[in-house]
């Protein structure tokens, strides 16, 4: 195929150039015989046809071609030798053994504890000194408002102990005790102007136990086995249990130094 400039026509390669004269002018781009379909047409689409595989490049494709790799069908539940299970953190994660259990059994302690401690104050069941004796107890360590903090002294143990058996709002519940037991301590070393005394009979061992139960419960959750038991501070705890449990303390000084302001160490 040739072009001469200005005007030309175009031509096959084998042909003079008054051949072009018989043809009509529509004919001068496009050759008629090169619409016409082939003998063995089949469709719209048959120079799109895909050629059949010849190992022996045969027809021309050089044996260049190459099917896919052919998987082995695996068993049910296998994976393939190499593959990655992006579930396996998740499954690391479940492999908690018996942790869920001793997490119950320390919010179970800790808050059946609160719980019968509250009823005791409030109703002097158990051998309390009841709701009168109570108030004089607070008013005796120095707190202001001994009769309404008597009341949510009692009712806010009560309250946070049934959480901590439900495992509900278990953060919270576990920081509202430690509040209430940072006060027993302040209150106890007031008492003793400044002495701070460890063990018993006189010391303050059982409630700095209680103390660190309580930071416990705050940091490492309740476990799966209640009522939070799909909630972040069940499954993963981090930030909402460090809030907790600086709320927790924050709340426990704060009581002290605005409904008594005594110095503790004297």
């Amino acid at each position: 195929m040739t072009s001469q400039g200005e005007g030309s026509r175009w031509r096959k390669p084998d042909e003079t150039a008054d051949a072009g004269k018989r043809r009509p002018k529509s004919a001068r781009l496009v050759d008629p015989e090169d619409d016409m379909p082939s003998p063995t047409y089949t469709g719209d689409f048959e120079t799109a046809a895909i050629p059949p595989y010849d190992p022996t490049g045969a027809r021309g494709i050089g044996g260049d071609y190459h099917p896919l790799p052919y998987a082995e069908p695996q068993p049910a539940g296998g994976r393939l030798a190499g593959a990655v299970d992006a579930d396996e953190p998740f499954r690391a994660v479940d492999r908690r053994g018996t942790q869920d259990l001793g997490l119950l059994i320390l919010r179970l302690g800790l808050g059946i504890l609160l719980v019968a401690h509250g009823l005791r104050q409030l109703f002097g069941w158990w051998g309390g000194a009841g709701l009168n004796g109570f108030q004089d107890s607070i008013s005796a360590a120095g707190y202001q408002h001994a009769d309404i903090l008597t009341y949510a002294a009692g009712g806010g143990q009560i309250a946070a102990g049934l959480l901590l058996v439900l495992g509900l709002f278990t953060p919270l519940a576990a920081a509202g005790a430690l509040a209430y037991l940072i006060n027993g301590v302040l209150a106890g070393v007031s008492h003793e102007q400044g002495r701070f005394a460890v063990f018993l009979p006189e010391g303050h061992e059982f409630h700095l136990m209680l103390i660190v139960v309580a930071v416990a419960i705050v940091l490492v959750g309740p476990g799966r086995y209640g009522l939070d038991g799909d909630r972040g501070w069940a499954r993963r705890p981090f930030i909402g249990s460090v809030a907790a449990l600086l709320l927790g303390i924050a709340g426990g000084v704060a009581m002290w130094v605005f409904l008594n302001g005594a110095n503790p160490l004297g």
